[in-house]
């Protein structure tokens, strides 16, 4: 959860900045947003965090995004397991409404089953998000694996609860087809989908 919320907040935060998003040299393993962040005053940072807020509703500070935390397992820094529980605990209080509150509860970085002393837990979870991050890796970035993973599941919930269950899933291809009719040109159908929507009611 903690990468797929991370790589969306990377995305926005590339889409926002546009023009302005730093291209780094394949060799930089520097997160862009951080290069970005190093290059500006407090006063933008809080502009754009603000604008980020509104947007996608939470806010990652660069230093706690997954690709950040992924190059300190790559240097084994010291510090890597005080920074992921930073980035957990900002990640829950920082964002929109508080919609992550609690997110992160059921996980105990501190626990002795990762490791007897602050080291030795640090180095645990080096090995650990090392091996998550070559598996998340292999796989293909061109769809969206967890939103599939999630629309498969809530369809069987709802095929297997009954009548009560459908209400809170809509089947995909009733949502293409809703999607196909709001789109076309409402004066004339002939003419196609729209090129752009300025407003969209949502009856449900």
């Amino acid at each position: 959860m903690f990468q797929y919320l991370s790589d969306n907040y990377e995305n926005a935060a590339k889409k926002e900045l546009g023009k302005d998003y730093p291209k780094l040299q394949k060799a930089d393993k520097r997160t862009p947003l951080l290069v970005w962040y190093n290059n500006i005053n407090k006063k933008d940072q809080t502009l754009f965090e603000k604008q980020m807020r509104r947007k996608v509703h939470y806010v990652i500070k660069p230093e706690y995004l997954w690709r950040s935390i992924v190059e300190m397992v790559r240097t084994q820094d010291n510090e890597l397991l005080n920074t992921l529980e930073k980035g957990f605990k900002y990640i829950e209080n920082e964002s929109f409404k508080s919609t992550f509150q609690g997110l992160f509860s059921e996980i105990n970085l501190n626990s002795e089953k990762i490791g007897k002393t602050y080291p030795d837990r640090n180095a645990k979870l080096c090995t650990i998000i090392s091996k998550l991050a070559e598996g998340i890796a292999q796989f293909s970035t061109d769809s969206d694996i967890l939103g599939d993973a999630y629309e498969y599941l809530i369809g069987q919930f709802a095929a297997g609860s009954g009548k009560k269950a459908g209400e809170f899933y809509t089947p995909q291809p009733l949502s293409d087809i809703l999607s196909h009719i709001v789109t076309l040109d409402s004066q004339d159908p002939k003419n196609g989908k729209k090129k752009k929507l300025k407003k969209i009611l949502d009856f449900a």
